[in-house]
């Protein structure tokens, strides 16, 4: 009995947290290595982008939600996603075609793209703090729980109960919904194949009579939907304030560069790598460690290796190591 309830302690503060959480970074993580991998750079107004499109679906909800108009038992927010993400996208086509498009004109290194999307980052937090402000705002509506843990202590009659938050189901089903539309995407169409071939050997594409503004068009249109769809995830399973967007830059690039920069499938398996990671290192033990050891060895102490306020400091670290020892990442991806 009591290693069924270490389970499900286990489960209810580690396992199914993790599991939202990294499906939320790795559809990150994928707009991330997408920029990377075709448009080669590192675009550092990621978070920033993911902010403004959340706050678009945001709006969008309450203006929903002030008509009645809702989706029942699921978060209103759903039905404003693609209103977002036609946000996202024209914000980030206006920006291309504004600043980055002048340098890939001149052949700029990648170095200078990176300090014009720092530069773009300031103007894009900038902009959805004045429209939106720069405190927390919840959005998230309708049924809170898929199941609660008194309801689940009732069904098993076990000591320790289990809560899956609905915003936590939607995430995972809805991450592994947009991963295979993506891969779908990628391997069986036209247009996917002529972005991968530009990806791997951007000369020979254009021989090939490849249109590298199209190509540049639909990453920054699949980049959009991305992290609209992330950033809206993340904010109605936890709360929207755009700071933390800006601090999930770094979970986010350490799941692209963990997994190999430039694949999709290394920035998915990151994104699950550095949210196990930092939920596991800053969780507090000792509640399955009790259900676990004999009464004599039960610990005092929270059994805690690092506080929860320093979670990002573990993907620092988990970043450092990897560029340190396996720059290519676990899917030998492209060196940073």
């Amino acid at each position: 009995m009591d290693f069924l309830n270490a389970i499900v302690a286990l489960s209810n503060f580690v396992i199914i947290p993790a599991m939202a959480y990294g499906s939320q970074l790795a559809l990150g993580a994928l707009g991330v290595t997408l920029i990377y991998g075709i448009l080669r750079f590192s675009n550092f107004a990621h978070g920033d982008t993911m902010a403004f499109g959340t706050m678009v679906v945001i709006l969008f909800t309450w203006l929903f939600q002030s008509w009645g108009i809702s989706l029942g038992p699921l978060p209103t927010a759903l039905l404003a996603i693609p209103f977002g993400i036609a946000g996202t996208a024209a914000l980030v086509l206006i920006t291309d075609r504004g600043i980055y498009r002048f340098y890939r004109g001149q052949k700029a290194k990648p170095v200078v793209f990176v300090i014009v999307s720092i530069g773009v980052m300031f103007i894009y937090n900038g902009l959805t703090r004045f429209i939106l402000g720069a405190d927390d705002q919840r959005f998230a509506d309708g049924e809170r729980f898929i199941i609660n843990a008194r309801e689940f202590k009732q069904m098993t009659g076990l000591d320790e109960g289990l809560g899956i938050k609905t915003t936590q189901g939607l995430t995972v089903v809805t991450a592994i919904i947009v991963v295979a539309l993506l891969f779908w995407f990628l391997n069986r169409t036209r247009t996917g194949k002529s972005m991968r071939a530009y990806s791997d050997n951007e000369d020979l594409a254009l021989l090939s009579g490849i249109n590298p503004e199209r190509v540049v068009m639909v990453t920054w249109l699949i980049v959009a939907a991305l992290i609209t769809v992330a950033g809206t995830l993340y904010g109605l399973d936890k709360s929207y304030k755009p700071f933390t967007y800006f601090q999930l830059l770094l979970p986010i690039f350490a799941s692209a560069i963990v997994g190999g920069l430039g694949s999709p499938l290394g920035a998915i398996a990151g994104g699950f790598v550095i949210a196990f990671s930092e939920v596991a290192i800053t969780y507090a033990w000792k509640k399955v460690l009790v259900y676990l050891m004999p009464e004599a060895l039960e610990p005092s102490g929270l059994v805690q290796l690092m506080a929860t306020e320093y979670k990002f400091a573990v993907s620092f670290m988990i970043l450092v190591v990897v560029l340190l020892f396996k720059p290519t990442g676990l899917f030998k991806g492209k060196s940073v």
